[in-house]
């Protein structure tokens, strides 16, 4: 669910305060984004398409893919197809276990 040796990698080139910086505005920006999505159609394919760069920056593999997925289906003209309510399930499950262990994982 998470690339944790994208995270480590992060944190080796922009340090802790860095990626505390990058954790919060992800956080801020993700929310925000999800919070609208599948409410303004036309802005679907786009808020995939930022949702999966800022997933798989911070190494939120699952959630970026299925962003990716969902991006692609909207390029397609078949957004109908995307399942808003796994993406969405994805990214509260993967958040929650990015939360719990960065502390460890970054101490290791």
């Amino acid at each position: 669910m998470i690339d944790w040796q994208r995270v480590l990698d992060l944190h080796t080139e922009i340090g802790a305060d860095g990626l505390a910086e990058v954790l919060e505005l992800f956080l801020d920006e993700v929310e925000t984004v999800t919070m609208r999505l599948g409410r303004a159609p036309d802005l679907l394919e786009e808020d995939l398409h930022f949702l999966k760069g800022s997933a798989w920056n911070l190494g939120f593999r699952d959630f970026g893919a299925l962003c990716q997925d969902g991006e692609r289906k909207a390029a397609a003209g078949h957004a109908e197809a995307i399942d808003l309510a796994a993406i969405l399930a994805c990214y509260s499950d993967s958040k929650a276990m990015f939360l719990a262990r960065i502390e460890t994982v970054l101490a290791a």
